[in-house]
């Protein structure tokens, strides 16, 4: 098929996984952008060929135009350069697979460009959701998820012709590595053993959320800017085995789900394709090699990550920036053994309730504010931990 592609976090797991996509399909990759792994970054130039490489790290872009500098490829930096690259003409879908509020801006600068954006950066909907979906509108760009629980939701709809006979969202968690434990047992967990976790492979940052339940409380205010359903009609059901990636409910109570192995290159590879469907570099799905699936209630007593976004899309305005921003700064802390894990929690909600101004976000700068005041919120709390 012919696509043209920027992908944003090219180097990372998502990126990496569009890129195997891409080999199967045969699309044409028009600008890769990457934070500092320019090891791998620079193997990705060389094979796919893009007119512009964008490395967010000043001194890794100086080493990276040094080591393709036998290649007609344009280097570029910072935040303009992944601006650039989100932006780029020759492209017609942007891959916004980079992690944190840093994805914000370019995913509006891609929607300004009249880009079509597949979305696997929650943070940009997550913080600036009323910002993005305005913007989408008015400028008739499609925002297509990418994450397995938004695509499996996404690929629903599509049998779903009336907004009106849709009843529910229904969100699938794994319950991450400490499903069952209690809020005494987590105290003492350490970054290892959050880490693992038993049906994908993510990045740290993920991983964590995964293991906090934070990604599926960022989901739920994801799918209620991606499709216009209110927090009050988005459930979330643990269920361990990853097969079901979520389900609609309609109005007569019947449920539609979407199935699949637990790998991300099936939701990638839809983003890319969509409306059309193409063979997968995905293995089978065989239901007997499982035997039963197994649904839980979430438990978001003792994962408060989980509670305090439901708390955040609630209260509305710059309540999940806030949210957001103070999970991403303690998660870093976790990583660094700074706090414990059930602390993350602790912060994250309290950093959510500490946001005073919960009034409708006017520009990326009450978000961009609200994300620092947060994040400083956490360390000075860290701080007396």
């Amino acid at each position: 098929m012919k696509r043209y592609l920027s992908i944003l976090g090219s180097t990372g797991s998502i990126g990496t996984q569009t890129l195997d996509v891409v080999r199967k399909l045969n699309i044409k990759v028009c600008a890769l952008a990457a934070n500092s792994n320019i090891n791998l970054l620079e193997e990705q130039i060389r094979e796919f060929k893009p007119e512009i490489a964008a490395v967010f790290n000043v001194d890794a872009a100086k080493k990276l135009k040094a080591s393709i500098a036998d290649m007609p490829v344009k280097v570029v930096t910072g935040m303009d350069g992944l601006c650039e690259a989100a932006s780029i003409k020759s492209a017609d879908l942007i891959v916004n697979s980079v992690v944190g509020m840093v994805g914000l801006i370019p995913t509006l600068t891609a929607i300004k460009a009249k880009k079509d954006v597949a979305l696997a950066n929650k943070e940009t909907l997550v913080a600036g959701g009323a910002l993005v979906m305005d913007a989408a509108r008015k400028n008739n760009v499609s925002i297509i998820p990418v994450d397995s629980e938004h695509s499996a939701i996404f690929q629903c709809l599509q049998g779903c012709p009336e907004k009106k006979s849709l009843k529910r969202l229904i969100l699938t968690a794994s319950g991450g590595p400490f499903f069952g434990k209690s809020f005494n047992e987590l105290k003492n967990v350490t970054p290892q053993q959050a880490l693992k976790h038993p049906n994908w492979n993510m990045g740290a940052k993920v991983t964590i959320d995964s293991a906090t339940m934070m990604n599926k409380g960022l989901e739920i205010i994801e799918a209620s800017w991606l499709f216009n359903m209110p927090a009050s009609k988005i459930s979330v059901v643990v269920h361990r085995e990853s097969v079901v990636h979520s389900m609609i409910e309609y109005v007569d109570n019947s449920v539609i789900a979407q199935m699949g192995l637990p790998d991300m290159r099936i939701p990638i590879q839809y983003a890319v394709t969509f409306p059309q469907r193409f063979e997968s570099p995905v293995s089978q799905l065989d239901l007997t090699e499982y035997g039963k699936l197994t649904f839980y209630k979430p438990d978001d007593k003792t994962f408060t990550c989980l509670r305090a976004c439901k708390d955040a899309i609630k209260r509305g305005g710059l309540a999940p920036a806030a949210a957001n921003g103070a999970n991403e700064e303690a998660v870093k802390l976790f990583l660094n053994n700074k706090i414990s894990f059930t602390q993350i929690g602790e912060l994250v909600y309290s950093a959510m309730k500490n946001q005073i101004d919960v009034e409708s976000i006017k520009s990326v700068n009450d978000i961009i504010k609200a994300d620092n005041t947060a994040r400083n919120f956490v360390l000075e709390c860290a701080k007396d931990l």
